[in-house]
């Protein structure tokens, strides 16, 4: 006849073991389904992320830098590129004085190499970079307009 301690000690380690099971399955189909949705969601924010790359992407090929937002300490003047500029938007030095804010004759002087232009002039020249010709003649015809 066993020892009714042992049959004791079995019965309770058969219970525990019968309510570790039940607990550990829920569990596990917690977790599986907790890996699940972790799975899914990782998926969504690679996807978001080619998503933001790909459209800035397009936004940097859509918009060129402005020259505004750029630190006029670090941007650079050349008399000769000021000129080239001035050639190949076809405006004269009146026009472009225009464009820029200054004078005619600010505009020669800055194309001589005899001075530089200040700070504050350096982002407009930076402007006419990237200006076409029409957005120059609409440009000019606003100022006109403006100035009456």
């Amino acid at each position: 006849m066993p020892n009714i301690a042992s049959l004791l000690k079995s019965e309770i380690s058969r219970v525990a073991r019968k309510e570790i099971r039940t607990e550990i399955t829920s569990l596990k189909k917690a977790a599986s389904t907790y890996r699940t949705e972790i799975a899914a969601l990782k998926r969504r924010a690679q996807d978001l992320e080619s998503e933001v790359r790909r459209l800035s992407k397009d936004a940097k090929k859509a918009a060129p830098p402005s020259p505004a937002d750029a630190d006029p300490s670090k941007l650079r003047f050349s008399a000769k590129g000021l000129a080239a500029q001035r050639k190949r938007l076809d405006l004269s030095a009146h026009d472009c004085g225009l464009l820029v804010g200054t004078s005619s004759q600010s505009i020669y002087n800055w194309e001589s190499g005899d001075s530089r232009p200040r700070a504050a002039y350096l982002t407009a020249i930076a402007a006419l970079k990237v200006m076409g010709k029409k957005e120059a003649k609409a440009r000019l015809d606003a100022l006109r307009k403006e100035r009456g």
